[in-house]
């Protein structure tokens, strides 16, 4: 016979909210409510770089948050290669293809199988990945060789 839940079967959590905070002034110069020094405006840093360059942080961080809870140390690099163009849905200039590759370095080296699951858990749990409406294709190389 099945009871009814009572207030000791019921929890409820509420999601982890995280917020951000940036300004740019009249020259460009890009700053976070975090402090720290000023990100200049230059002519070569299009605000789409920008995007790019923090996919491939943020990918990586979460590869470092993944692998440290499974008590593996990372380090890593990356890249980022996006097009933007009109989408064919809506008629609006966005990304529409971006790829990666993130070469990383882990301590101790998971098998196989658990090596799979902690890329995978890096790849979902990139908040800006996770934003972007082209979803990114990511290739990973760890410990030199290339994750499939």
């Amino acid at each position: 016979m099945l009871l009814p839940p009572t207030t000791l079967d019921v929890v409820t959590t509420r999601p982890r909210v995280l917020e951000f905070d940036v300004s740019v002034d009249r020259a460009g110069d890009a700053r976070s409510s975090l402090g720290g020094d000023a990100l200049p405006r230059r002519v070569e840093w299009w605000a789409e770089h920008l995007v790019l360059a923090g996919l491939v942080r943020c990918t990586l961080a979460s590869m470092d948050h993944s692998a440290r809870r499974a008590g593996i140390n990372s380090v890593g690099v990356g890249s980022a290669h996006g097009v933007v163009t009109k989408r064919r849905e809506d008629g609006l200039y966005a990304f529409v293809d971006i790829e990666t590759t993130l070469d990383v370095e882990l301590a101790p080296v998971p098998e196989a199988g658990d090596l799979r699951k902690l890329v995978d858990r890096a790849e979902h749990g990139c908040f800006v990945s996770n934003s972007l409406t082209a979803k990114p294709r990511h290739r990973w190389i760890v410990n030199g060789q290339e994750v499939s």
